[in-house]
This record gives C-alpha cells, structure tokens and sequence, in this order.
C-alpha cells in the first residue's frame, strides 16, 4: 500500500533529531499493509548492515533487522548447537498468520516492538528468557529483559526515537528443556494462545510463558515440576480476566481455557524429554 503521507526516506545513520511524524523502518511488512495517517518520514533501517544471527558464548544475538526467513533457516540448519532450543525456535517462526512469503521480509524486532498479543517473536523472546538491547538517537542504550518489554497490547517500554537494535537468548536457557504449543481459530489463524515452557533438569526448575492470549506476557515460575492440578491453579491464578484479549480471534474465557490447557500440554512434554 502507498503511503501518501510520508514526504522523506532517510537513512538510519543520519544525525537528525526525532520528530513527529517519523517511524523506523526495517522490514515494512506492517507499515505499508494500511493506512498510517501522520506519518511523515520514515528512518530506514536496513542500511545498518548488522549480522543477522551470531552465535557467541552468551548465547545467540538475534539482530532486530535479521527477518523470520533467516531465523527459521538457522533453527532447521541440521545438527548444531541447542538442538531443543532450535525446535522451539522454528515452531514460533511459523507461528505467524501470514504467508511465507512475507517472512522474508518481516523483521523479528519488528515484530517485536508492534506489541500485538499474537506476536510470535515475543512468545520466543519471553520463552528464553532474551535481554533487548536499546538505543536512543544520542547514542546511550540500555537493556530491558523480555519479559518486561511489552507493556500491553500494541505498548512497550521504548522510548521516543529509542530503537530495538537486538536481542540475546542466553546459552544458560537455550541449553535446558524447551518447548512450545499454540491454538487458533484455524490452523494458519492468528493465534488465540500460545504457551512455552522451560525446564532445568539439573534445578528442577519449570518456566511457563504465556502470550498471545493476553494483553502483555505472563510467567508463571515453578521451583520444581508442579503437579497438573498446581499448574491449573497457577496459571489461573495469573490471568486475571482483565489481561485477557477479547477480539474476534477468540473470546476470553475460551482463550483462558486455552492457556490453561496447553500449559499443562507443555508440562507433559517437558517431562517426556527425561
């Protein structure tokens, strides 16, 4: 779609102060799918010129511009390092309601920082516990767990002119148990409720992640394996109706349903990776 109001395509680099109007852009696959009334100038990205994916002894550094193909493509690349973690990871690529063809194009940072419950890249993100980095247009950054980023639907922590730079998934996490289920209307819907797990064999520890049927990202952390019925309590008692999403992707008390249910799916699944 055209957008007829911008008047200027910048590069990202370009030392200009922020102004209404402007917006970053990465992969576009949501700035040009509808109107965007207000929108003057858009701050171009895709210049920066950052590795997609580096695998360091931290963990795996995901640049915000690196796009779901590149992501999907590392997570099935055969054999390799965090072969749990890669399954999962693959499963939240093609988590997306769209085509493939626009993963592509379509940024996980993007993702990201549109904030929309559905978001597959925020179930992953939250689901290995991943910092963000940010950055402002003065050069300062600062880092903000995963968790903690999205704020509600469609609102995060970042700042105006504060850009999403990258995101790290720790080797301590994506070394453990993982894994992830989702439900939808339909099989390529748009998600009603996705839930991840992480388990530590050596702590016992068990880490629900739940998104897309809620407003901003619950976990729910467990110092052992709870039973079925602790976990359905638990995860009850975290999604206070008031959180939950209620569109026409599902009704609430469904979606919560949903949650409840595939957390214990999880549950089981973790443990039958002993």
């Amino acid at each position: 779609m055209d957008l007829t109001s911008v008047r200027e395509v910048v590069d990202s680099r370009r030392d200009l102060p922020w102004a209404r109007g402007d917006a970053w852009l990465a992969g576009g696959t949501f700035l040009f799918a509808e109107p965007q009334p207000g929108l003057v100038r858009l701050r171009d990205l895709t210049a920066m010129g950052r590795q997609p994916l580096t695998v360091t002894e931290q963990g795996l550094s995901v640049a915000a511009t690196c796009t779901i193909a590149e992501l999907l493509a590392f997570a099935e690349d055969g054999p390799g390092a965090w072969p749990r973690a890669r399954e999962t990871i693959a499963q939240c690529c093609r988590a997306f309601s769209s085509s493939p063809k626009v993963w592509s194009t379509a940024t996980v940072g993007g993702n990201i920082c549109l904030a929309l419950p559905a978001a597959p890249m925020i179930s992953l993100a939250v689901a290995f516990d991943a910092v963000l980095e940010l950055r402002s247009l003065d050069g300062d950054g600062r880092v903000v767990p995963a968790a903690e980023f999205v704020t509600g639907a469609g609102r995060t922590v970042l700042r105006p002119g504060e850009v999403l730079r990258s995101l790290v998934l720790p080797s301590s996490v994506l070394g453990l148990r993982s894994g992830m289920r989702r439900a939808a209307l339909r099989p390529q819907g748009r998600s009603a409720a996705v839930v991840t797990g992480i388990h530590d064999p050596v702590t016992q520890r068990l880490t629900i992640g739940i998104t897309a049927a809620v407003s901003r990202p619950v976990t729910v952390s467990f110092p052992s394996v709870p039973s079925a019925d602790r976990m359905r309590r638990s995860v009850l008692h975290a999604l206070p109706m008031h959180l939950i999403v209620d569109d026409v992707h599902g009704l609430p008390a469904w979606r919560r349903h949903l949650a409840v249910h595939l957390a214990e799916e999880v549950r089981q699944h973790l443990m039958a990776q002993e």
